[in-house]
């Protein structure tokens, strides 16, 4: 690995970038140009960053959902990079805070995203709407609605689900 020396003239830049959370999920999508196209009217997503390839892939795009960052790419197999509808699913759900969940998912579902169970408040203190998107990633987006102890979640868990 090779690093540059820092010198007055060339500072060095942020470990982590501006705007970068710890972790920053990247989606792979068959289309990720409709995904994009698709965040940004149901999910209200910004677009902060877009390379497009020669080709017509979306070789990078970085968004913002509220203030979580994600990126996110078309399908290149060559380079081992796959999303869910070639997989046949996911494993993975992205989860985010958003201040009014039942408007959130309500319009989500308005533009095509399939709600998995009905929303409802959880026995941790969200509120959630389990949602999976057109191009096969699967999201639960949630609004907090009562601080829980630890002690309260455990005795909540424990309980019987309601029929």
């Amino acid at each position: 690995m090779t690093t540059r020396k820092q010198t007055d003239s060339h500072p060095r830049p942020r470990a982590i970038p501006e705007g970068m959370t710890h972790a920053t999920p990247c989606l792979i999508a068959r289309n990720a140009v409709g995904a994009l196209a698709f965040y940004k009217r149901a999910f209200g997503a910004e677009e902060t960053l877009r390379i497009d390839m020669p080709d017509g892939k979306l070789g990078h795009a970085e968004l913002r959902i509220g203030n979580a960052q994600l990126m996110l790419a078309d399908e290149f197999p060559s380079m081992g990079y796959v999303g869910p509808q070639s997989l046949g699913g996911t494993s993975v759900s992205v989860h985010l805070y958003v201040e009014d969940v039942d408007a959130f998912a309500a319009r989500a579902v308005a533009e095509g995203a399939r709600l998995l169970r009905p929303i409802s408040d959880q026995f941790y203190g969200d509120r959630v709407a389990a949602l999976e998107d057109p191009f096969g990633h699967r999201w639960s987006f949630a609004t907090h609605v009562e601080d829980v102890s630890p002690e309260e979640m455990q005795r909540r868990a424990a309980e019987p689900e309601p029929t």
